[in-house]
């Protein structure tokens, strides 16, 4: 078996009331794959340089959150909020007919991930988050502070963009472009690795030939975001019980604080499929040391998501194939210990 390519990918439309929902789906189509959601002002292209190093037997889809990326906006006037970001996955399983989801998430969508895994945990079967668990818990006054701002900011985007005539944003070069990227997420994403952000998030000027402007829709910068207290983060966490729960903390990042102690010895009470590891780096971890991540995450998958017996070689080390009703022996042994695993999620 191999790892996935970068080449070998399918564009794909989902169906929202207010616009589709942009992703790629790498690698096999045949089965279900695993669901991969980026973080803030993010898109999927935080996902390039770790997608080559996941094993290829099992495909990923990487999705473009509404108003980031390829896919559509909400429609004029509305506001973003992690809530209607939770619903996106529920919507992309409706729209394939699947009844189970794996989910990979990175910041934000990490929150995502956990959130929808505490309302539905019956359809989860395995969780991947890299640095982080649960939204940053901020002081009374400090929340306040931030909504009221975000509140003025929003509704000067509103102008920005009613009647349906958007103002074009502030336009930089290619090189300008890339140490926004990289000082606006406080240096998280390294210069060099800021091209994989800006390729999904990015339009040519129509007022300066050379530049470019963020795309994205700006009403995402200021989203509602969740508020969590200790009690509900803790009665989250017990719901989602002892599914498989792989955490990467980035050892610069201050996203997996104090706040979230209670969550993760929760999830790791007595749960033998939780793991959680410490990897040398940013809040990026997983873009600019995706070597070392893939290092805990392709064991993960391939525990938690097999792949299926037909794909495994039949050639044993002496070159000798087993007969067929050997290999029918195997299989049944194989699936029997496969719902015993199963049963006891």
């Amino acid at each position: 078996m191999g790892t996935l390519s970068l080449d070998d990918y399918e564009d794909v439309r989902i169906w929202a009331p207010w616009g589709d929902i942009s992703g790629r789906w790498y690698g096999n189509r045949t089965e279900r794959p695993i669901l991969a959601i980026h973080g803030w002002l993010d898109n999927l292209g935080t996902f390039d340089t770790l997608i080559p190093l996941l094993p290829d037997y099992l495909g990923v889809l990487c999705i473009d959150l509404p108003g980031h990326g390829k896919s559509a906006r909400i429609s004029n006037g509305l506001h973003y909020s992690v809530l209607d970001y939770v619903y996106i996955i529920p919507r992309v399983m409706k729209e394939y007919k699947w009844t189970k989801i794996s989910l990979l998430g990175h910041s934000l969508g990490g929150i995502l991930s956990f959130v929808y895994s505490s309302l539905a945990p019956h359809t989860v079967d395995m969780i991947i988050t890299v640095d982080v668990l649960l939204p940053i818990m901020y002081p009374p006054d400090a929340s306040i502070k931030t909504a009221r701002f975000y509140m003025e900011k929003h509704l000067i985007e509103d102008e920005r963009q009613e009647n349906g005539k958007l103002q074009e944003p502030p336009s930089y070069t290619l090189s300008q472009l890339r140490e926004v990227i990289s000082s606006g997420s406080k240096y998280s994403v390294p210069p060099e690795f800021a091209q994989h952000l800006l390729y999904r998030s990015v339009a040519k000027s129509n007022l300066y030939p050379d530049k470019y402007y963020f795309s994205r829709d700006g009403r995402i910068k200021f989203y509602s975001p969740l508020i969590m207290d200790g009690g509900l983060a803790a009665e989250m966490s017990r719901r989602i019980k002892s599914k498989p729960y792989l955490v990467i903390k980035g050892s610069e990042s201050p996203y997996l604080g104090p706040h979230c102690e209670e969550a993760l010895s929760i999830l790791s009470h007595d749960n033998p499929h939780y793991e959680f590891y410490e990897v040398s780096g940013t809040h990026h971890v997983h873009l600019h040391n995706a070597e070392e991540c893939a290092k805990y995450i392709v064991p993960f998958i391939r525990r938690h998501r097999p792949p299926p017996v037909a794909s495994w070689s039949l050639v044993g080390e002496d070159d000798q194939r087993i007969s067929k009703k050997e290999h029918r022996r195997f299989q049944e042994r194989f699936f029997k210990w496969n719902t015993r695993q199963r049963s006891k999620l």
